[in-house]
């Protein structure tokens, strides 16, 4: 009996102890799940979910690096290496207004060793046809190739508009503000305001632009007009600009035209040659207007692609001035894209 009862007391003291020990055991955790990065193909290639949210990102930029030549290009010297690397960051997502759109493109340039500060190149916000923030003006779309001269001065601006896309028409009018150190005109303040306004079209074979703006500071505007038409195995495009005198938009001369043909050779290669003809390019002594001399450029445009996101760029242009020195000049570019 009494071996017994050893026994059974043993086991109750061990059921006791493994009772125990069960308690404390650690139990591992379930995993969580893991949201992978989903595309969005709503707004075509290269967008992704934020992961947890309906935002649409891409990421995008490149990397130029130029080899550019010209009398006196960098200083005494009519050589210059420059680099450029710029990157942008694009967002969008759908609400009861529209698209959603913001835009932030960050950039930065050396030339011949020097770095400069990487500066905000555009950062904006888009949605219902208006578009507010840092932004680049109608005044940067220019033609394709780099003969052409159809805008002054710097082309982004923190800038609010609104404009109006249909099928065929697009209109738009824009608020400019314009840079404070800007001093062309004699006796000029600080630029406060520009007004732009720009109509196009497109229908087939055929595309046009009809840009006017003024400066309110200098009280004087520029009107620029574009026009593209298929034809043969390329496309024409002609243009034109006009001054009143002084302004932030375009100073180069009172008027000028020009044109250019762009040659799909291949798949690969495409020509571009142009010329431009300036009338009056001399500002008279307050600004007011153009006091006369001419001068003409022209010129071509080679774009090679050597692979995918790899393009090349080659800019031979001779220009010759009424009362200058002529010269030519012109760059060799590299770029790659992601």
């Amino acid at each position: 009996m009494f071996a017994k009862a050893v026994f059974i007391a043993s086991l109750a003291a061990f059921s006791a102890i493994s009772t125990a020990h069960a308690a404390d055991a650690i139990v591992a955790a379930a995993p969580e799940t893991v949201e992978y990065v989903r595309v969005c193909d709503a707004y075509g290639t290269g967008y992704f979910y934020i992961p947890g949210t309906e935002t649409c990102l891409k990421l995008e930029g490149y990397l130029r690096i130029e080899e550019r030549f010209g009398r006196d290009e960098s200083g005494p010297s009519d050589w210059s290496s420059w680099t450029r690397a710029q990157v942008t960051f694009g967002s969008k997502s759908e609400t009861e207004f529209g698209t959603l759109t913001g835009v932030i493109t960050f950039r930065n340039e050396a030339e011949n060793g020097t770095d400069f500060d990487p500066s905000l190149d555009e950062g904006y916000i888009d949605i219902a046809g208006f578009r507010v923030g840092m932004l680049y003006s109608w005044w940067d779309d220019d033609p394709s190739g780099e003969t052409d001269v159809v805008a002054s001065n710097e082309t982004n601006h923190v800038s609010i508009r609104y404009q109006y896309e249909g099928e065929v028409i697009t209109a738009g009018i824009a608020l400019d503000e314009l840079e404070d150190a800007y001093e062309t005109k004699p006796g000029e303040g600080p630029n406060t305001l520009g007004i732009a306004g720009q109509v196009s079209f497109k229908t087939g074979a055929y595309s046009g632009y009809l840009l006017g703006s003024y400066d309110t500071d200098t009280d004087e505007g520029a009107i620029r007009a574009i026009f593209y038409a298929d034809l043969g195995p390329g496309q024409l495009g002609l243009y034109g600009v006009w001054a009143s005198g002084a302004n932030y938009y375009y100073e180069e001369s009172e008027w000028t035209v020009g044109a250019q043909y762009e040659y799909k050779v291949t798949d690969k290669l495409m020509l571009i040659p142009g010329a431009q003809y300036f009338e009056n390019v001399a500002l008279d002594a307050d600004g007011d207007g153009f006091s006369g001399g001419n001068a003409w450029t022209a010129g071509i445009t080679v774009n090679y692609m050597v692979v995918e996101n790899l393009r090349t760029r080659l800019s031979l242009q001779y220009n010759d001035e009424e009362e200058g020195v002529d010269q030519v000049e012109g760059f060799l570019r590299f770029q790659l894209d992601f």
